[in-house]
């Protein structure tokens, strides 16, 4: 389990509010995490955090779940806010605050607490990928050891922080989550993400994308089943 007391609330700290990006049917981005949850823990309740104009929590509550979500920014982006929040993220970490990484937050925490994070050569990360489960927990919720996320990035991390252990790996993507202790768990993929929401991003922004690329990651909307939902049980230590 993440924490040994049950979660009842979600502190989302806000990264990007994605304009333009979003299609009528989702109204924001906290609301597909909203719906990721909500049907695990119909009581649980959420407070929202836009870190990109200078909100943070000023204090942990507890049986509280802290979770830094996606951006179009780099975590390695010179702005004061990403300064703010990595310090922020220091804090949390030194309390053993319940703390998720999804995305930019995967690679943000990773950053802050001594890891590194660049472009990745290898080109982009879309679709639902496949990596292999290397944690012994993580892998009682995946029995046969594989995991399957939605994927939508361009960085990656290429060096982990000290005293954290990979959670799973691809040949695409070597971190693609990582945990320390029992307090922070980070992922690559986006258990948010649905496929009607990943397939509205490829075929109306990604214009400057291998066409290639695209295609095969439509295809595997089509041929295979993202698991966020069973990352988001893992996530809240639901069995």
């Amino acid at each position: 389990m993440l924490t040994q007391t049950p979660i009842r609330k979600v502190n989302i700290l806000m990264c990007d509010t994605y304009p333009g990006l979003l299609p009528e049917s989702i109204p924001s981005h906290e609301s597909m995490f909203f719906n990721l949850f909500r049907p695990i823990n119909s009581e649980l309740s959420f407070d929202i955090y836009r870190v990109m104009d200078g909100e943070l929590p000023e204090d942990f509550e507890s049986e509280t779940l802290y979770l830094i979500p996606g951006s179009n920014n780099a975590a390695y982006d010179d702005l004061p806010w990403i300064q703010a929040l990595q310090e922020w993220i220091r804090k949390a970490a030194s309390q053993k605050v319940p703390l998720v990484g999804i995305c930019f937050g995967h690679q943000l925490i990773a950053q802050a607490l001594g890891g590194r994070v660049e472009r990745f050569t290898g080109g982009w990360g879309v679709g639902i990928r496949e990596s292999q489960i290397l944690d012994e927990e993580l892998r009682t919720y995946f029995p046969d050891g594989r995991l399957h996320l939605i994927c939508n990035h361009h960085d990656q991390v290429m060096q982990l922080p000290e005293g954290a252990t990979l959670l799973a790996t691809s040949d695409f993507c070597r971190y693609d989550g990582f945990r320390i202790g029992h307090h922070i768990l980070t992922f690559q993929g986006h258990p948010e993400f649905t496929v009607d929401y990943e397939r509205h991003l490829i075929l109306n922004h990604s214009e400057n994308e291998d066409d290639t690329v695209k295609q095969r990651a439509l295809k595997t909307l089509e041929e295979m089943e993202a698991q966020g939902e069973v990352v988001a049980r893992f996530l809240m230590g639901v069995l």
